[in-house]
């Protein structure tokens, strides 16, 4: 890494841009147009042939049937993928929006089409279901087609559910999109220069407190216009769910998200109340972090901060040589991956203006291969993004053979190789490193994921649960409940060891997950927990490990979260496995404080 005592405005990521063209053929939206009218005519076929008969059908006929569905996914998801990753790197461009419009409206007709075959397998009684899914015809749909009755009580009448999917482009999607044209627009302005959110945000780890304090105040400001508007998007979410849920008569908001996630709410509330008892945790971090800073209590823009005594400056081919070396320790299987993520066209890194924020990973279809996309700015935390979303692209690579239906795990799993894949490459870092000062930089930048990763989610789950019972029971949030709810939930997990600032109580207004997924997050502190005991076992074993590991990633959804998770020694099932998890970053806080101690920072 080079150090620099300011950070240098080229990152080496600029020209780094992924190539969509093959998911289309090379067509453009004439390959999408071309794409989704194969689908419509293979789904007219199939209801031709198969509607009304998967009651009283043998096994060999609906896996037949099953495997025309999937030829009928594949076409539709690489038009999706297309549309809607051509419009993550530029949502101002009119044609870009316009055609993920036109692909949400075709989907939707599609799914309408379609509904007829959920229905008709729902409606099998439960005897008769056992016994086909017991046949050795339907082996490769078994666990695909068992996740989908346990939507059986929520699911409605066909006519209702066409209804339903019909009306889906300018219902909740429309939102969605409207939601994310808005945010992406936002801008901050800072050093008489208007930038995109993320790279105000990216200020709040300058070690500098004025730094981080003007980018804060700048962030605020960039909210504020809009902010009812965006209010108001959230208020028509919710009271959309809330709808939904009386029809589905799902008994919480939250249900059918963990449905999907094949958890209990049990299971899930158990996770939530782990993680809320042991908030004691990031106040202890911040306590000493404080101390590290030199400051009587932090501020909310400060919980971000650089505790490295130098900025350091990341280039891309540093940054990919990191990562892939990392990757290469652990297993050369992984890295060869790596590798074609780097050098094929499968990635796009740089900032841009009208690009979406954040980072992600899109898995397209089981025929293509999965995306990397990223905001990257060339700093550490940069780094392991890379290495995080990577960890995702290697899971959905090596898990297509599974087939469309079983290609992704549940999102409760979705995070194990993405963290795993994160913590190799920290740990890496860390060996390398002998300067006491860069180690307790680098464990601080470790304890500060984990705390972002499980407890402020967990802290976000809680102000989901806040709004969404407001929604429902006293009706539509002004932005001063919204702020309300967030500062409450917000203050729980600081408790007295951050100062939250006026400016903060809108921060949750440019939060995609509340609008576009709402339930997830606490999706990551279940992974994040997952990945550490994961890690831990690799520690433990050794190179024993990794072919065990290596066949979790091949499932991919191809079996209950439970069963992926004992191929690597883990027992969800079992109480205190959360707890354990929780030790893992207990032990982390502790490394760091001795370090800080090792550093003379303290």
């Amino acid at each position: 890494m080079t150090t620099t005592d300011t950070p240098a405005p080229v990152t080496g990521a600029e020209d780094i841009a992924w190539d969509l063209e093959p998911l289309v053929d090379g067509r453009g939206a004439e390959g999408v147009d071309a794409l989704l009218d194969q689908a419509v005519e293979q789904a007219t076929a199939l209801t031709v042939d198969a509607k009304g008969r998967v009651g009283d059908a043998d096994a060999a006929a609906i896996a037949g049937w099953l495997d025309r569905q999937a030829d009928i996914s594949e076409a539709a998801h690489r038009a999706a993928s297309y549309a809607q990753l051509r419009f993550a790197t530029d949502v101002a461009d009119p044609a870009r929006g316009a055609l993920v419009a036109q692909v949400q409206e075709r989907l939707s007709e599609l799914t309408a089409e379609l509904v007829w075959f959920e229905l008709e397998w729902l409606a099998i009684d439960d005897e008769r279901a056992a016994a086909l899914l017991d046949d050795p015809a339907l082996a490769d749909h078994r666990h695909h087609l068992e996740a989908a009755r346990v939507r059986r009580p929520h699911v409605l009448s066909e006519p209702e559910e066409r209804l339903l999917a019909t009306k889906a482009p300018t219902g909740r999607s429309a939102w969605v999109r409207l939601f994310t044209e808005l945010t992406s627009a936002i801008r901050v302005d800072l050093d008489g220069e208007e930038m995109p959110l993320d790279a105000g945000l990216a200020r709040l780890v300058h070690p500098d407190r004025d730094v981080r304090r003007v980018a804060a105040d700048a962030v605020t400001e960039g909210l504020e216009p809009g902010l009812r508007t965006r209010a108001f998007v959230f208020n028509t979410l919710l009271a959309d769910k809330s709808i939904d849920d009386v029809l589905r008569a799902y008994p919480t908001w939250i249900t059918s998200w963990n449905q999907g996630n094949e958890a209990s709410d049990e299971s899930v509330q158990a996770l939530v109340d782990a993680v809320v008892t042991r908030y004691d945790l990031p106040q202890r971090w911040y306590a000493l972090k404080a101390r590290v800073l030199g400051v009587e209590r932090l501020a909310d823009y400060d919980r971000g901060s650089s505790v490295a005594e130098t900025h350091t400056h990341v280039p891309w081919d540093e940054a990919t040589a990191t990562v892939r070396d990392a990757y290469a320790s652990f297993s050369d299987e992984l890295a060869g991956v790596v590798d074609r993520f780097l050098t094929e066209g499968w990635i796009d890194a740089p900032v841009r203006d009208a690009k979406r924020g954040g980072a992600f990973c899109a898995y397209t279809v089981p025929s293509h291969h999965p995306y990397v996309f990223l905001n990257y700015t060339a700093t550490p935390t940069d780094v392991l993004t890379l290495a995080h979303e990577l960890g995702h692209a290697v899971h959905g690579h090596l898990a297509r053979p599974q087939g469309i239906f079983h290609q992704s795990t549940p999102l409760t799993l979705a995070e194990t190789a993405s963290v795993f894949g994160e913590t190799v490459t920290f740990e890496r870092l860390l060996d390398a490193t002998d300067d006491p000062g860069e180690r307790f930089a680098l464990l601080a930048q470790q304890v500060e994921g984990n705390i972002a990763t499980v407890f402020r989610q967990v802290a976000m789950n809680r102000f989901e649960e806040a709004v969404h019972t407001h929604r429902r029971k006293v009706g539509e949030l002004s932005v001063d409940d919204f702020a309300e709810h967030w500062v409450s939930t917000q203050s729980a997990l600081f408790g007295d060891t951050v100062e939250i600032t006026d400016g903060y109580k809108t921060w949750w207004s440019y939060i995609p997950h509340f609008i576009g997924t709402p339930g997830y997050v606490y999706a990551y502190a279940y992974g994040q927990l997952l990945a550490l005991s994961v890690y831990a076992r690799y520690r433990e074993e050794g190179p024993s490990f990794v072919p065990n590991y290596l066949e979790l990633l091949t499932a991919g959804g191809s079996q209950r979260p439970e069963d992926l998770a004992a191929i690597v020694g883990c027992d969800l099932t079992d109480p205190g496995f959360w707890s354990a998890g929780l030790d893992i970053v207990d032990a982390q806080i502790a490394r760091a404080e001795a370090a800080a101690e090792a550093a003379g920072r303290v």
